[in-house]
């Protein structure tokens, strides 16, 4: 039934035994409270994903400089970047990161599919100022423990994006101590979108944690839809990465609130 998520834990075994993880730079985080700017915003906070290909969409744009794409992001109203350090299905990078967090000052998310320590390691010397947990790799036996992987994550300067796509990981969520809690509405035994699982899991759910919605979001209406669900901060990649004018597209998505 999880085939799907098993591929993906396998992939990031694959990752971890060809090295991929070990990072010689030892990089300085944002100084800006992403937490603070979500809280502050005008307009629809954005955390934008420098992404080239998924398991969904396949390629979903040819690699060009991540730096040039980051800019173009951040240009358009993003508060924050997500970068995809996955190699397999994801082409994604740690170089991809490192270049970025080179050159920018912003707060940023190392995007992977965490199944052990020496990623949350790597993404310390990277100079990452989130990661990204899944709750469901917990509740399936993947991992053990997920109290103790926020705890060493936070220990190294870290903050946790947990991630939860049903009522129930949700509700086991929001019992930790993760810094945000995020809405995945894509299914990860099928690859399936629905933008109407935000709504679903946040129904009745009295607000004492900011929330992010992860997936799908292509459109200010859909940023006006997941707001009015709930959510507070939004991750857009595919649609954004997917077309010609980035800086733009950005800005409309902001600019929905």
């Amino acid at each position: 039934m999880r085939d799907f998520l098993k591929k993906l834990v396998g992939n990031s075994q694959r990752a971890i035994n060809d090295g991929i993880y070990e990072i010689n730079e030892n990089l300085e985080k944002s100084k800006i409270d992403l937490i603070k700017e979500i809280k502050e915003s005008k307009h629809a906070p954005l955390i934008t994903e420098v992404k080239f290909s998924s398991p969904s969409m396949g390629e979903i744009s040819t690699i060009k400089d991540p730096i040039t794409i980051a800019k173009s992001m951040i240009s358009g109203g993003a508060k924050a970047l997500s970068v995809l350090t996955q190699p397999h299905m994801f082409n994604g990078s740690p170089e991809y990161f490192i270049s970025i967090r080179k050159v920018m000052s912003v707060p940023m998310l190392m995007k992977d599919i965490i199944i052990d320590k020496c990623q949350i390691d790597a993404a310390q010397k990277m100079g990452a100022d989130y990661i990204l947990l899944i709750q469901s790799l917990f509740d399936l036996g993947y991992l053990k423990e997920i109290d103790e992987f926020i705890d060493y994550g936070q220990k190294k300067d870290l903050r946790i994006i947990l991630e939860a796509h049903t009522k129930e990981e949700f509700e086991k969520s929001i019992r930790t101590k993760a810094d945000l809690i995020g809405i995945n509405n894509r299914d990860l035994d099928t690859l399936e979108i629905d933008l109407n699982t935000t709504k679903k899991v946040l129904n009745g759910y009295k607000k004492s944690r900011l929330i992010l919605s992860e997936s799908g979001i292509a459109s200010p209406n859909d940023i006006k839809f997941l707001r009015d669900s709930g959510a507070d901060v939004f991750l857009v990649g595919t649609s954004i990465m997917k077309t010609e004018n980035i800086e733009e597209n950005v800005k409309k998505l902001v600019n929905a609130i």
